[in-house]
């Protein structure tokens, strides 16, 4: 059986006998949600009444993030959500963009793309229950037959695992395929004039591909898969917060 352990994240700090361990993967997450962190409380320190500089930058961001959520998830439910749809975009985008300067991206992992995928079904399921009580919920979830629970409870294990799942996939498979080229080019071009050569020049279109364009693409799914299924329960959310 071949060994696949390569293809998992590196252990970065091992302690004691070797059973507790942080990978890269963590390690790259703090850093990721530091850099997030850092950077929004720069450009929101010192704001102006006419907006100069780096607080246009940030007013742009910050309408255009609400405009975005609130087209898909209507006005009010868009105003509740808007940062945290937001926060998981960049978080995933700066993560997934780890790959274009040779480190292993965050979201790559398994451990991380679940992560989010759990946070997300916690947060609509929460949601629900806070507005509607459970006793709501689980007669939301029963409508209009007693029997569509059933079915209503293989739907919503089913998100954080879709979820998930494809996010992972995706990015794990454009780090492999990269890898591929480039030992291949390296392996072809030691060939014929014994320089690897090729891979520093033939690679780049896959590059620009899968550490660029794929990487704003599956953040920008998976967020908006995220608002898709919070919009499963618009309606009735909606009705509640007008209450």
């Amino acid at each position: 059986m071949h060994d696949l352990s390569h293809l998992g994240p590196k252990k970065v700090f091992i302690f004691g006998d070797g059973s507790f361990f942080i990978t890269e993967t963590v390690v790259w997450g703090v850093i990721v949600a530091l850099v997030i962190g850092i950077l929004a409380c720069w450009s929101a320190s010192k704001l102006q009444r006419v907006p100069k500089g780096k607080q246009v930058i940030a007013e742009f961001v910050v309408e255009k993030a609400y405009s975005m959520v609130q087209s898909v998830m209507g006005v009010k439910l868009g105003t509740v959500f808007a940062p945290y749809m937001a926060s998981i975009f960049f978080f995933m985008l700066l993560s997934n963009l780890l790959g274009l300067f040779g480190f292993r991206p965050v979201t790559s992992d398994l451990n991380c793309t679940f992560a989010l995928a759990i946070t997300t079904f916690f947060l609509i399921q929460g949601t629900g229950v806070k507005f509607m009580g459970v006793g709501g919920k689980l007669k939301h979830m029963c409508s209009p037959y007693p029997f569509m629970i059933i079915i209503n409870l293989i739907e919503m294990f089913s998100t954080p695992l879709s979820l998930g799942l494809r996010l992972f996939g995706n990015i794990l498979a454009g780090m492999i395929v990269m890898s591929l080229v480039y030992s291949g080019l390296a392996t072809l071009s030691l060939q014929f004039v014994g320089i690897p050569i090729l891979d520093a020049i033939f690679p780049l279109p896959a590059n620009a591909f899968f550490d660029m364009f794929e990487p704003v693409l599956q953040a920008y799914i998976f967020t908006m898969l995220t608002m898709a299924f919070m919009a499963n329960e618009a309606i009735t959310l909606s009705d509640h917060i007008e209450e």
